[in-house]
C-alpha cells in the first residue's frame, strides 16, 4: 500500500516487488520445515484461475504444494441433478440456466443434447434474468440454479421478491463448509491448511470456519483473488503451521468480517435449508446441498412437476467415463495432467469429465493456462 500526494492510500495488488518479497518469505518458511512438504488446499475456482493465470505455482518453493479442492459448483453438480434438468427440458418445460451448466454431462445426456432434440434451454447470466424471462411469457419457466452459497443468496433474493406464478427453481446449489469437512476427513488426503474463498466469506463471515479449524487442528486463511492476496494468504498459512496455530486468519479484511453479511444470511436460510446430497465424484456429503424449504413448495420445480429421469439413467458408464479422474482431481488426490484423458480425449469442446466443462473447473483452467507454467521468474 502506498500513499498519493493527497494523502489517500492506494491499494496495489500486482506489485512485482511485493510479490518477490512474499515468494522469498514462502521459500524461507518452506525451507525451515524438517518434515514432509506442506500441502495447502483452496476450495475456489476463482482462486485457481488467478493461480494459473498469473503463474503463481512457478514461484512456489519445492517444499510447498497448492492444490484445488471441490471449489467448482458446476463440477460437483451430480449426474442425477443434470438428469432432472434434462428430463424437464425434454418434457417441454423451458429451462433457464447458467452457460457452464449446458454442456455438463448427465447420466446419458446434457442440456446441450436436449437442445439438439428441440428442447428450449436458455442461457442466463443472473437469477434476475431468469425471472425476466418468465415475466415475458405465460408458459412455465424453470431456473436450473447452481452455485455455492454466494450464488444461492441471489436465488433466495428473487424468490423473496415475488417472482411470477409460472416461475420455479430446480436447485443444484451446494454449501461449501460441509465439503471442507468431507475433504479433511478423507484418509488419503493430507491437507495442512486451507485457503478459504473471500467472496463466500463476505456472506458467511470468517467466524464460520473457527470450529472447523479447531476440530481438525488445521489453519484456515480467508483470501482475496489478486496475486498478492493469494501469496500473502499462503505466507500466513505457513506461519500458522510453523507456530502450530490452529485458528482462522482474515486475509481479506477490506471485504470480510467475522460475522459476515447478516441480511444475506437471513435471506439464504429463510429460503433454503441444508440437506444431505450427492456431490459428483465425491459422494453424499451431509448438509452439502441447499434445498428449498417446504414453505416454498409452490416455487420448487421438484414438487411442482413430475420429473421422470428413468429413461436417462445409464446402466453402464462408457469406457472414457470410467478412465476419467475428475473425482480424484476434485479432492486433490491427483492433478489434471495425471489423468490419461486430459488434453487428448477430454478437451473443452468435447469434455468427458465435469472438471473440463466449467470455467471454474481445474482441468479447464489448466488446459487454458497450464498448471505449472515456467515463467522464468516471480510474478
Amino acid at each position: 500500500m502506498t500513499a498519493d500526494p493527497g494523502g489517500v492510500a492506494e491499494l496495489k495488488f500486482r506489485d512485482p516487488g511485493r510479490a518477490r518479497e512474499l515468494t522469498m518469505a514462502l521459500a524461507r518458511l518452506a525451507e525451515s520445515r524438517e518434515r514432509a512438504p506442506v500441502t495447502l488446499m483452496h476450495v475456489c475456482g476463482t482462486h485457481e484461475q488467478a493461480i494459473a493465470r498469473f503463474g503463481l505455482r512457478s514461484s512456489l518453493p519445492p517444499g510447498l504444494r497448492v492444490i484445488m479442492g471441490p471449489g467448482c459448483p458446476v463440477c460437483v453438480t451430480d449426474f442425477g441433478e443434470v438428469d432432472e434438468g434434462v428430463a424437464l427440458a425434454l418434457q417441454g418445460v423451458r429451462i433457464a440456466t447458467y452457460g457452464d451448466m449446458v454442456k455438463l454431462p448427465g447420466s446419458s445426456k446434457s442440456l446441450a443434447d436436449a437442445q439438439t432434440e428441440g428442447a428450449r434451454v436458455e442461457v442466463v447470466y443472473s437469477a434476475t434474468q431468469a425471472v425476466e424471462l418468465a415475466r415475458a411469457t405465460e408458459e412455465p419457466v424453470v431456473f436450473f440454479a447452481s452455485g455455492f452459497e454466494t450464488t444461492a443468496v441471489t436465488t433466495a433474493a428473487i424468490l423473496l421478491a415475488g417472482p411470477p406464478a409460472n416461475f420455479s427453481v430446480l436447485s443444484a446449489h451446494k454449501y461449501v463448509p460441509p465439503a471442507m469437512e468431507a475433504v479433511a476427513g478423507l484418509p488419503d488426503t493430507r491437507v495442512d491448511g486451507f485457503l478459504a474463498a473471500g467472496h463466500a466469506a463476505v456472506i458467511t463471515g470468517y467466524g464460520l470456519f473457527e470450529d472447523f479449524a479447531r476440530r481438525h487442528r488445521t489453519p484456515v486463511v480467508v483470501a482475496g483473488f489478486e496475486p498478492l492476496d493469494i501469496l500473502a494468504g499462503l505466507v500466513k498459512l505457513l506461519e500458522m503451521i510453523r507456530d502450530r496455530e490452529y485458528g482462522v486468519a482474515n486475509g481479506y479484511p477490506r471485504c470480510v468480517t467475522r460475522a459476515g453479511n447478516l441480511r444475506a444470511q437471513e435471506s439464504l436460510w429463510k429460503v433454503f435449508e441444508a440437506a444431505d446430497g450427492p456431490w459428483r465424484g465425491i459422494g453424499v456429503i451431509p448438509d452439502g446441498n441447499l434445498q428449498l424449504r417446504k414453505e416454498w413448495a409452490a416455487l420448487d420445480a421438484r414438487r411442482r412437476f413430475r420429473i421422470d429421469v428413468s429413461g436417462l439413467q445409464q446402466t453402464e458408464r462408457s469406457e472414457l467415463s470410467r478412465r476419467c479422474l475428475c473425482g480424484k482431481i476434485m479432492v486433490g488426490l491427483v492433478e489434471p495432467t495425471q489423468c490419461p484423458l486430459f488434453g487428448r480425449e477430454c478437451v473443452p469442446d468435447s469434455p468427458v469429465g465435469a472438471c473440463m466443462v466449467s470455467s471454474e473447473g481445474t482441468c479447464k483452467i489448466w488446459y487454458q493456462y497450464g498448471g505449472r507454467p515456467d515463467l522464468g521468474g516471480t510474478p
